[in-house]
């Protein structure tokens, strides 16, 4: 559930999101429930509130919001229900409101614990502001909270991320996210990088930063259960191990992606185009692409490569009706032979030195030779 409205806009970020106005984000939220409504039938077993900001929006809003939900998608009791929250404190209210709706878990986007990076990131909260941020979500109910990290920030030093590390670690969350920054197409970033990209990480020293988050976070008790995440044992994400696996999901809202019947699709990321749409009761402009054959088996191994399990082969075969060991012989023997992946008789899994290079990895089994 995409709810787009910032307090302000990062100049790294290229979600589809928008400045807060008030009109603009209650018209949004019409649009929204309008959308809902007109849904064919879905049974939800988790939601995520994404953004943009939710907590821009007020939170009876969002808890009407999640009760609508519920009660549309059939959402069961004690469901997985997350929010993701910008920890800057005039929005951190209300969060009483938020357990007694049902959402159980908060994900902080916090970034950094070192001022002077935050604000490289155009981030206008402190890291004392997330401290008092997570005690307040505990204070209201809350057993599960995840915090968001980046790393390879212009400036950033090993010191300073493991400083970043040590300061999530001591505010004991269920789950932890790092994220190598990515310079985004159309973003001040981008434009930056274009002036000065001398000023951006290397990679030998975002590979660098990488290691030191995962000795880190795993010598902490952390398990790395997929590339840029680590949980507490029991404490994965729910919604998101739905991705990793290929399963189907509903994406509402703008710019929200779905994928059900092997049919991807993203909505508009055109604002006015949605709701002008959603409120008229007419279909909400979408790309839609139909995964087959190589695209489908591809994307799916690409899914399942970022996870510590990997391709559970039998299990593969079943659903793909394909022989993962004939299909990809020479893919699997390459990497293999060069160190990135583990291959035994029942999975196929990165190695620790093949998760620095998952991308070029996973690319390979998307279009192989």
């Amino acid at each position: 559930m995409h709810l787009p409205f910032c307090p302000y806009i990062c100049p790294y970020c290229d979600f589809a999101k928008w400045p807060l106005r008030r009109s603009q984000a209650d018209r949004y939220l019409a649009a929204l429930e309008t959308e809902i409504a007109a849904v064919p039938d879905f049974r939800a077993t988790t939601l995520f509130l994404g953004g943009g900001t939710p907590n821009t929006y007020a939170p009876d809003r969002i808890a009407a919001l999640v009760g609508l939900l519920r009660a549309r998608f059939a959402l069961p009791a004690g469901a997985e229900v997350t929010i993701e929250l910008n920890p800057d404190l005039e929005l951190c209210e209300g969060f009483a409101a938020y357990r007694a709706a049902g959402i159980d878990r908060a994900s902080f986007g916090v970034q950094s614990f070192v001022l002077e990076e935050l604000r490289t990131l155009g981030r206008r909260h402190t890291p004392g502001d997330v401290a008092e941020a997570v005690r307040r979500v505990r204070d209201a109910g809350f057993a599960n909270v995840s915090l968001d990290l980046i790393f390879a920030v212009p400036g950033q030093t090993v010191a300073s991320w493991r400083q970043s590390l040590d300061a999530a670690l001591a505010l004991e969350p269920e789950h932890i996210s790092t994220y190598g920054l990515t310079v985004e197409e159309g973003t001040p970033y981008a434009r930056w990088f274009e002036r000065e990209p001398g000023r951006f990480t290397s990679q030998d020293i975002e590979a660098e930063l990488y290691a030191e988050a995962i000795e880190r976070l795993t010598g902490a008790g952390y398990e790395q259960y997929e590339i840029s995440n680590f949980a507490k044992p029991g404490r994965r994400s729910a919604h998101n191990a739905n991705y990793w696996a290929n399963g189907e999901y509903l994406g509402l809202g703008v710019g929200a992606a779905s994928y059900l019947g092997g049919v991807r699709s993203v909505r508009t990321r055109d604002l006015s185009a949605y709701c002008d749409a959603a409120l008229a009761g007419v279909p909400v402009p979408v790309e839609a692409e139909q995964l087959t054959g190589d695209a489908r088996t591809g994307e799916a191994v690409m899914l399942a490569l970022r996870t510590a399990e990997g391709v559970e082969l039998a299990a593969f075969a079943e659903r793909y009706a394909v022989d993962f060991g004939e299909r990809y012989r020479e893919v699997l023997e390459e990497m293999r032979t060069a160190g990135m992946l583990e291959v035994t008789t029942t999975h196929v899994r990165l190695t620790a030195r093949g998760r620095f290079v998952a991308n070029d990895v996973c690319a390979a089994f998307v279009a192989p030779a």
